[in-house]
Parts: structure tokens; C-alpha cells; sequence
């Protein structure tokens, strides 16, 4: 077993001789020597492993609001990283390079989670991210990386699909501070056929979050045309939203453009953001933005009780900037949810590469 390899948690044995992968509700069942569709995680010697421990498809710095977290320490800069593979199977995948990598030239960087942790706090960052691709699939690596930037106070942010089993999610979330939960559509068919999961058990994560952990989350939407872009859906979406997670849970709709197996379906045009943002204002959600388009007023965050400009965003740049220390609108004095330490930083968009060594 090579230094990239560990012992996985979350399996057993069946009846078949078949070892079932108990991590996402793929239950990916295998005989010896076989991969999940995940691909970096496998059966051997009896046992599920992890093929991708400390290693990485690479390490860069972003601004928090990329992954995107706009409640979260507005200004600061993440080390982000990703490794390789994905257990989903959404024909759009906008990291597709990454999370359907078959080929370990892909993890050409390589980390400890004590190095990963170092070097974050060496350049500034207030967080490290698990990004590119779900970090679910590399749990064991992700926890020990989580643990080791909070002991040297970072936080740990994830960014994922959600779609995990409740015993191993219960663990996961435990060494988590933030996340980002990409909610791909809101049918079940759109789920089935163009992602290979089951809507279900995302949005069991997100009742999961909401309701039994302190995990500060938001939620991102890509808007694809045709596909779950049609006003039924965003509306029921928005409902949802609202009637299970409340009005506080920021949501995000960001645009689509051409890649891997729909490159023959448009980008998203501006005024399908616009209005699925619209929709979901008016089902009483607090803070909606659009993103992968330049959009000032829905990319800023605006007061939910004066309506005044409270963040002032051009892309990930921040401008006006209206909220003291601990987050309260400085015009009437409502309290943003989110997490907010001290004035807004500046690290705007800049997004530098890291060799960690």
C-alpha cells in the first residue's frame, strides 16, 4: 500500500461476498479489485481504500466568495484544492477535467494535512476549501486536513453536492464550518437522468444542516436552459427553500455555460437569473444573488429590512461596505445571518496558484 493509500471508513461485507461502500447513497457494491464509480475509492485486501490521500489535482488561493460563500468572512481568501474523481454523473459538469479523471497524473500535487494547514496560515487565508471536485469522496482526508487548519484557526469549508449516507455525514459535517451545497435541480428526473443521483437525499442534507448542526451553508443553483430553468421548477425550489430552511439560507443562481456532454445547449442568458432570482425574492428568501455573470445589483447583498446596500460586489471585488464587525446593517441595525469577524478583508479576485512542497 503506497503513502496515498488508507483504510476507508463506512462499508460492509455482503451476503454475495460483495463489499458495499457505505459513504453515498450510490452504494456502489465490489468484488476484489474493482473501483467505485467515484474511482478513488476501491476494493483491496478485503476492505474499502482511499487512493487519493494527500494528493491533489492542485492547491490555489481564491476569494471566499468563489466557492461561493457571501455570509462568510466577506473579503477573505481560501486555500482551495480538489482531488480527483466525483460520484455523481451530471452530464454538465463544469469541472469535468477533474471530477471524471481516471488517471493519477491528474493528482500531480501532493499534501499532508499538516502542510496543507501550514501553508494556509503562512499566506493569510482565513480558510482552507475541499473544491473542484466533492470531498465527500475523499472523507478520511478531508476530516484530518479540516482538523488540522483548526488548530492553527482556519475553517474548514466544503463544497458539495451533499449527496452522502447519514452515519458518515453525521462525522463529515462534525469537522466542518462552512459549506456550500450545490442543489443541482428540484425533479427528481433531472436528478436521475442528467446527474445519476436522487434528489432525495440532497435535500435530506440540507434539512440535516439546517436543523442539527451550527455548519454555516449556503446554496447554489446553475441554472441550465431547458433543462431546470422553467418557472415551476424554480418556484418549488424557492418554496421549498423558505417552508424547510427558512428565509435566511442564502441561495445562488449561477449560469451555465457549454461543457463536457451538453456543449450543444446555450449558456444561461442573464434574464433567467434575474428572474429566478425575482421568483425567489418574492417567496420571502432574504438573500438570493446571481453569479457567473456581471451583475452588480444581484451579486451585492442588500438589507432585508431597509433595503439599503449592505456589500457592494463586482465580481468577487467588494466595494460599498455597510455592516459592522459582527455583521449588523449599519443604517437600521438588522443582524445578516451568516459569519462575519471584524471589517471586510481584501483579497478581492485575484486567484493565485500554490506549490506546496
Amino acid at each position: 500500500m503506497d503513502a496515498f493509500t488508507v483504510s476507508g471508513r463506512y462499508w460492509h461485507l455482503l451476503d454475495d461476498q460483495r463489499i458495499q461502500c457505505d459513504v453515498c447513497p450510490r452504494a456502489c457494491k465490489l468484488r476484489e479489485g474493482q473501483r467505485g464509480l467515484c474511482f478513488v475509492r476501491g476494493r483491496e485486501d478485503n476492505e474499502i481504500k482511499l487512493y487519493s490521500y494527500g494528493r491533489s489535482s492542485g492547491f490555489c488561493i481564491d476569494p471566499i466568495e468563489k466557492k461561493p460563500l457571501n455570509h462568510f468572512l466577506p473579503g477573505s481568501s481560501v486555500l482551495s484544492f480538489g482531488t480527483a474523481g466525483c460520484n455523481l454523473a451530471c452530464k454538465f459538469c463544469q469541472n469535468w477535467d477533474i471530477s471524471k479523471a481516471r488517471e493519477t497524473e491528474t493528482l500531480s500535487s501532493a499534501a499532508s494535512p499538516d502542510q496543507l494547514a501550514a501553508t494556509a496560515k503562512r499566506l493569510g487565508c482565513r480558510s482552507i476549501a475541499f473544491t473542484y471536485n466533492d470531498p465527500v469522496i475523499f472523507l478520511e482526508y478531508a476530516i484530518d486536513c479540516a482538523d488540522a487548519a483548526r488548530a492553527l484557526g482556519l475553517h474548514p469549508v466544503a463544497v458539495t453536492a451533499g449527496y452522502i449516507c447519514p452515519e458518515p455525514r453525521s462525522e463529515f459535517y462534525q469537522h466542518m464550518d462552512a459549506a456550500n451545497v450545490d442543489l443541482k435541480g428540484f425533479t427528481e428526473h433531472f436528478y436521475q437522468h442528467v446527474c445519476g443521483a436522487e434528489l432525495s437525499a440532497v435535500l435530506d442534507t440540507l434539512l440535516y444542516l439546517k436543523h442539527e448542526t451550527k455548519v454555516w451553508f449556503e446554496i447554489t443553483t446553475l441554472l441550465i436552459p431547458g433543462a431546470n430553468d422553467s418557472t415551476e421548477e424554480i418556484e418549488n425550489e424557492c418554496r421549498w427553500l423558505a417552508d424547510n430552511l427558512g428565509a435566511d439560507v442564502p441561495l445562488h443562481f449561477t449560469a451555465f455555460h457549454p461543457d463536457y456532454k451538453m456543449r450543444e445547449t446555450a449558456a444561461t442568458p442573464p434574464a433567467t437569473l434575474s428572474r429566478a432570482r425575482e421568483i425567489a425574492l418574492a417567496h420571502g428568501l432574504h438573500y438570493v444573488y446571481t453569479g457567473n455573470v456581471h451583475d452588480r445589483s444581484g451579486s451585492s447583498t442588500w438589507c432585508p429590512r431597509c433595503k439599503q446596500l449592505l456589500i457592494e460586489r463586482d465580481w468577487y471585488d467588494l466595494g460599498r461596505y455597510a455592516l459592522s464587525d459582527s455583521g449588523a446593517c449599519r443604517h437600521c441595525g438588522y443582524q445578516l445571518a451568516g459569519v462575519f469577524d471584524g471589517p471586510a478583508e481584501s483579497w478581492g479576485r485575484r486567484r493565485v496558484p500554490v506549490h506546496i512542497a
